[in-house]
């Protein structure tokens, strides 16, 4: 039996300090054995939103502690992990530098590989923590920072096919809570009182719903929020503007990735059509339903990461590291802190005033 790749996952690009060690079965499928995860909320709970100092040195305080609890809770000997795969970016450069520079120090420590991780390709590959997915599928990549369809080639081959112009939607979720009085991060308390409120009490608008494709925009959206929180007096108003905004949402998703779905099959010979969705967003019940209801329709097959892989972990990070570490795709220690790093980098940037759809 020969041995299998044992990998130390490392994850600080934004309010979560994580580690995780990961290997694979004799079949080849992951096996998450730690995946230790400190958040900061109460960190940030005051301030209603990350504060990037505030969360860089909640990462150097706790990073050591976490590494270490994460091989603890392995049953595996540091001297036994083969590389080290950290998380270089997306995210706040003063929180990645903070997991980007403990990982490269490790690693040189054992003389081992030091792998650099681009964030969003963790989300894009977490579905294989739990799933067999072969190439290429189709993914819906919503959290709090990235909102966005792509075809997915392989390891490091993606083609975007469609973006938000503006806001993420993991923040309309979240500045939506806000301006409903739910404490940060108040995002996941969206649905929850959706469930008690009428979804056709208020008419929000759907911005470039008719037209760009399947590119995405909820800036109108979060404004219309903040239009109408105003003029709100009692609970049951609220619960009403939170199903309606819930509502929205799934509409939006619903008819976007319809489109995403033609031009994903245009691009690709397919023999089995396969949509994932992963982020932070996608642990959202509602949005699962909506659309696992989409590809039903149109013979997709669905495949979303467990619960505890949609926001943001280390485990999803040592993935990559695993994929890498078996092509021997490994970088050197002077890899730099990527604070915009785009998995498909031929994309055009879309975003602010004049974008042209």
């Amino acid at each position: 039996m020969s041995k299998k790749p044992l990998i130390l996952g490392i994850e600080s690009s934004c309010d979560e300090t994580a580690a995780s060690i990961i290997t694979e079965n004799e079949q080849g499928i992951p096996v998450v054995l730690s995946n230790i995860v400190s958040s900061q909320v109460d960190v940030h709970k005051e301030f209603g939103g990350v504060v990037p100092e505030l969360a860089a040195r909640s990462h150097m305080e706790k990073i050591d502690w976490i590494v270490q609890k994460a091989i603890d809770d392995s049953g595996r000997k540091i001297e036994e992990i083969d590389a080290v795969a950290s998380t270089a970016g997306p995210g706040l450069i003063v929180c990645l530098s903070v997991g980007l520079s403990f990982g490269k120090a490790f690693a040189s420590a054992l003389d081992k590989p030091f792998i650099a991780v681009n964030h969003l390709e963790g989300h894009a590959l977490s579905p294989k923590l739990n799933s067999e997915l072969d190439y290429p599928y189709l993914l819906l990549l919503i959290s709090g920072g990235h909102s966005q369809f792509l075809n997915v080639q392989g390891l490091g081959k993606y083609k975007r096919l469609g973006t938000t112009i503006d806001d993420a939607l993991g923040e309309a979720f979240d500045k939506t809570a806000k301006l409903l009085g739910i404490e940060f991060p108040g995002g996941p308390q969206i649905e929850i009182l959706a469930k008690k409120g009428d979804p056709n009490k208020y008419d929000l608008p759907k911005p470039i719903f008719n037209k760009g494709g399947c590119n995405l925009s909820f800036a109108g959206l979060k404004t219309a929020i903040l239009r109408i929180t105003k003029n709100i007096k009692t609970d049951q108003e609220k619960f009403d503007l939170a199903a309606s905004f819930q509502k929205t949402v799934e509409q939006i998703l619903y008819k976007k990735t319809k489109i995403a779905f033609t031009k994903f099959e245009e691009q690709n010979d397919l023999k089995e059509k396969i949509f994932v969705v992963a982020g932070g967003v996608a642990a959202n019940k509602r949005i699962r339903s909506v659309l696992i209801d989409l590809c039903n329709e149109e013979n997709y097959k669905s495949i979303f990461p467990p619960i505890e892989f949609c926001g943001d972990n280390a485990a999803m990070i040592a993935m990559v590291g695993l994929e890498k570490f078996k092509l021997k795709q490994f970088d050197n220690l002077d890899h730099p802190a990527k604070p915009r790093w785009p998995l498909d980098e031929n994309a055009a940037f879309l975003k602010g005033a004049g974008v042209q759809l």
